[in-house]
């Protein structure tokens, strides 16, 4: 089982990386950002972050995580953000360490201020942040940051987060993403999804697309951002950087 103590000394040993899973324009092709994910490369093995992340959440390593998550950004991509008008980069930033004043020191310190429009905070329905962490999220959203609700099901749950923070973007969770394209008509939460496209003006992103009946019943539905491995797999700096040179 994995302790503190082993994926503190994994951070030291610089045995992290991030990778870039593009984000979609579907309307028209083109890719219009990316989010951040972390890899653990270790004895010779790529580690993903369901396996790791459980064992450092709410310990002093989340934060130094995501602080490592926010320098290496801006070393590997900090130029292209800054290149490039209407792009995005997802930063999953976990609760805990909203709030207190961390993070917006880590993205000071990264040099990541001038181009805060285009961050974009994830955080989940399942972990929403205390009292401090609202606080902190209304504070970024004043400052232009975008927040957004990733892995959302479209239930009640929902509806409270998007009630108590300022959510500019919610990332339907894969597994909605799974049941299209299987029979006919499509599932009901297309049409409550379509409701509430309706009566806000919230970016909704399709995540895990990986056939082109999906992509065709989310664009039905009024979905116009997507990932997932029909468009790329996750990619390293370089190649996510040269990805978006041909589809940018």
């Amino acid at each position: 089982m994995l302790d503190f103590d082993t994926l503190h000394d994994a951070l030291n040993r610089g045995e992290f990386f991030l990778e870039y899973l593009p984000l979609m324009s579907v309307p028209d092709g083109r890719c219009v950002g990316a989010e951040a994910l972390t890899r653990w490369r270790h004895d010779g093995h790529v580690i993903m972050p369901d396996e790791f992340i459980p064992a450092i959440e709410e310990t002093p390593l989340s934060g130094l995580l995501t602080y490592w998550v926010i320098e290496t950004i801006a070393v590997e991509v900090g130029a292209w953000l800054r290149a490039h008008e209407g792009v995005q980069m997802a930063i999953n930033v976990p609760p805990e360490i909203l709030g207190r004043g961390g993070l917006e020191y880590a993205v000071s310190n990264a040099g990541l201020m001038d181009v805060l429009p285009k961050l974009v905070m994830e955080i989940t329905e399942r972990s929403v942040p205390d009292k401090l962490g609202v606080d902190a999220l209304n504070r970024a959203a004043q400052r232009g940051v975008r927040i957004a609700l990733d892995d959302v099901d479209l239930d009640g749950a929902s509806a409270l987060v998007l009630s108590r923070c300022p959510i500019h973007v919610i990332k339907l969770d894969r597994a909605l993403i799974a049941q299209l394209g299987h029979g006919d008509g499509h599932p009901e939460w297309v049409d409550r999804l379509a409701g509430l496209l309706q009566i806000s003006a919230l970016d909704v992103v399709a995540e895990g697309i990986e056939t082109e009946e999906q992509l065709r019943i989310s664009v039905a539905a009024g979905i116009r951002l997507a990932q997932g491995f029909y468009f790329s797999r996750p990619l390293a700096a370089n190649d996510f950087l040269a990805f978006f040179a041909c589809h940018g």
